[in-house]
């Protein structure tokens, strides 16, 4: 894990802004889906990727997910379902 050195503090709303420089360097564009997971004490952020509706995979590369009447479907089973 890396130190930023950057400290923010939860708002009265609840919310945390994420640093412009944090956002750029991990390639977080605007409106970007960010999934949570808590790891003991630490809370951990990382960009969502939908799962496969059918093997629950979450593919990381758009070009190996396809959307099908708004389900998310991978490449494996699209070529599965295809034959």
């Amino acid at each position: 894990m890396k130190a930023t050195g950057i400290v923010r503090k939860i708002d009265r709303l609840g919310r945390i802004v994420i640093p412009k420089d944090i956002k750029i360097d991990m390639g977080y564009e605007k409106n970007v889906a960010l999934e949570f997971f808590i790891d003991q004490d630490k809370l951990v952020l990382q960009k969502y990727y939908p799962a496969c509706t059918f093997c629950g995979e979450k593919e990381k590369n758009e070009n190996d997910r396809y959307e099908f009447s708004g389900k998310t479907v991978c490449r494996s089973c699209v070529q599965e379902l295809s034959s």
